[in-house]
C-alpha cells in the first residue's frame, strides 16, 4: 500500500513545464520513425512490393545507426542566422523539424509502383533529418535538467515517443482506411496520409520556438585558424567525446558497448516484418489500427510510466533486465499467432504485451545511455550510443524478408526471440562488474 502511495505523488513530476516539453519533443522525435521503418512496409506490401525488397528497404534506417558521425556538429557548428535567434540547440532543431516535414510532404507525392527509387530517396532524406533531430532533443533533454529529473525526463519522452509512434502506424492505418475509396490498394489514400503526418509535426516546431534553450557545458577552442582551427574541431567534438568514454569506464567500455549494440536486436529484427506479417494473414487496416490505438496506446503508457517508477524503486540495470525478458518474450507470442491465423483476440494479447514490454524496456534503456554520458558532450555521446543501439539490429533486420521466405513466420519469429539471449547475459555481467560513473563533466 506504501509503494501505491508513494507511486501515485510521485506522478507530479510529470506535469513540470519542463517534463511536459520534452513530451512534446518526444512526439515529434517518434513520428518519422514509423513512417520510414513501420508503417511504410505496410504501404510497400499492399503495392506489391516483395518481401525481400521490403527486408533491404528498411536499410533506409540505418541513418539512425550512423548519426554519431555528424552528431559533433550539433555540438560545435553554429547555424548562420538561426544561431543569433534562437541559441545551439534550438536552431537545430528547428533546421532539422522543418527538414522532416518536407521530406513526408514529399513523400506524399510519391508512387512506389512507378517509381521505389524515388520514395526510397525521399525516405533517406527523412531519416536523416529525423535522426538529426533525435540528437538535439535527446541534447536538450539531458542539458535541460538535473539528473534528478531525468529519469521522468525519460519517461516523458518514452510516452510522447511511443504515442508519435501509436499516431504514425495505428494512426496511418486508420487514415488510409478513412481516405480509401475502396477495399482494394488505393495510393491516393497512402498519399492524403503522409501529407496529414506532415502536418502532425507542427506541435513540436511550436515547442521549439516557445522553449528556453539550456545552459551548455560544451567547450570550444576559437584561437586556431585555417586548418589547425578544424583539427582542433576534430580533437575537441569527435576524439575527445570518444576518449573520455573510455578513460571513465576502461575495459568496462567493452561491456557496456556490446550491451547497447544487442539490446534491441530481438525487437527491432521481428519488428521490420511485423506490418509485412499482418498483411500475409489477413488483417485489415481498420483492424490492425483499432486495436493498436485502443490496447496499444495504453499498454505504451502504462509501460512507460511504469517502467520509470520501477527504475526509480529498483535501479536501472534490474528495469533493463526485465525489459529484456519480456520483449523477447513477446516475440514467441508473435510465433504462436503465426499459427493461428485470422484471430482478433490473440492479435490483441500479442499487440498489448508488446507495447508493454517495449515501454518498460525502452525506458529503462534510455535512463541508462543518458547515465553513462559526460555533459561536455552531451549530444556526441548519447548519440553514438543510440546509433551503436540500432547498428546491428538494422543491418540484421534488412534480412528479415529474406529469413521469413526461407523459414517461416512461425520460425522467423522463434528464432527473433532467442537474440534476446546475448543482452540478458551482458546485463547480469555489468550488474557485476561495472563500477557506477557520475555522468557530469569533469
Amino acid at each position: 500500500m506504501s509503494f501505491i502511495i508513494s507511486s501515485l505523488r510521485g506522478l507530479h513530476i510529470y506535469f513540470q513545464r519542463r517534463v511536459l516539453s520534452i513530451f512534446i519533443l518526444g512526439f515529434s522525435s517518434g513520428l518519422p520513425l514509423m513512417l520510414v521503418f513501420g508503417v511504410l512496409s505496410f504501404w510497400l506490401r499492399e503495392a506489391g512490393v516483395s518481401r525481400a525488397d521490403i527486408g533491404y528497404f528498411s536499410w533506409v534506417a540505418l541513418a539512425y545507426a550512423f548519426k554519431w558521425l555528424w552528431s559533433p556538429l550539433a555540438d560545435h557548428l553554429k547555424i548562420p542566422f538561426l544561431h543569433a535567434w534562437l541559441g545551439r540547440r534550438r536552431s537545430w532543431l528547428l533546421l532539422s523539424q522543418v527538414t522532416v516535414i518536407t521530406a513526408i510532404a514529399a513523400m506524399a507525392f510519391s508512387d512506389p509502383q512507378q517509381n521505389l527509387a524515388l520514395m526510397a530517396v525521399f525516405a533517406v532524406i527523412l531519416a536523416f533529418a529525423s535522426a538529426t533531430q533525435d540528437i538535439n532533443v535527446d541534447a536538450f533533454r539531458i542539458e535541460t535538467a538535473p539528473d534528478t529529473l531525468q529519469a521522468a525526463l525519460a519517461a516523458a519522452y518514452l510516452t510522447g515517443y511511443r504515442l508519435a509512434m501509436i499516431l504514425a502506424s495505428a494512426g496511418t492505418l486508420w487514415l488510409a482506411a478513412l481516405y480509401s475509396t475502396g477495399t482494394g490498394y488505393d495510393l491516393t489514400a497512402w498519399q492524403l496520409t503522409y501529407a496529414t503526418m506532415a502536418l502532425c509535426m507542427l506541435p513540436g516546431l511550436f515547442t521549439t520556438l516557445l522553449s528556453k534553450e539550456p545552459n551548455s557545458q560544451l567547450k570550444h577552442g576559437t584561437t586556431q585558424e585555417g586548418r589547425f582551427k578544424l583539427l582542433l574541431w576534430l580533437k575537441t567534438a569527435v576524439l575527445a567525446s570518444f576518449i573520455d568514454f573510455i578513460v571513465r569506464y576502461k575495459w568496462h567500455a567493452l561491456l557496456i558497448l556490446s550491451l547497447i549494440s544487442c539490446y534491441r536486436l530481438s525487437d527491432i529484427v521481428m519488428g521490420v516484418m511485423a506490418n509485412t506479417f499482418y498483411v500475409d494473414m489477413g488483417y485489415s487496416k481498420e483492424e490492425i489500427a483499432s486495436i493498436s490505438k485502443v490496447f496499444g496506446v495504453i499498454m505504451t503508457l502504462l509501460g512507460a510510466a511504469l517502467g520509470g517508477i520501477l527504475i526509480n524503486q529498483f535501479g536501472i540495470l534490474r528495469i533493463l533486465f526485465l525489459g529484456a525478458i519480456l520483449s523477447a518474450a513477446t516475440n514467441l507470442l508473435f510465433a504462436v499467432l503465426s499459427t493461428l491465423g485470422h484471430d482478433l483476440i490473440w492479435l490483441t494479447v500479442v499487440i498489448s504485451a508488446d507495447n508493454l514490454s517495449a515501454g518498460i524496456a525502452t525506458s529503462a534503456f534510455i535512463a541508462y545511455l543518458s547515465s553513462l554520458v559526460n555533459l561536455a558532450f552531451t549530444a556526441t555521446q548519447y548519440a553514438i550510443f543510440s546509433s551503436l543501439m540500432l547498428l546491428l539490429p538494422k543491418f540484421v533486420g534488412g534480412f528479415s524478408g529474406v529469413m521469413v521466405q526461407s523459414l517461416g513466420y512461425n520460425q522467423f519469429f522463434i528464432v527473433s526471440a532467442l537474440l534476446g539471449i546475448p543482452a540478458l547475459t551482458l546485463i547480469l555481467l555489468l550488474n557485476k562488474f561495472t563500477p557506477r560513473i557520475k555522468n557530469t563533466a569533469n
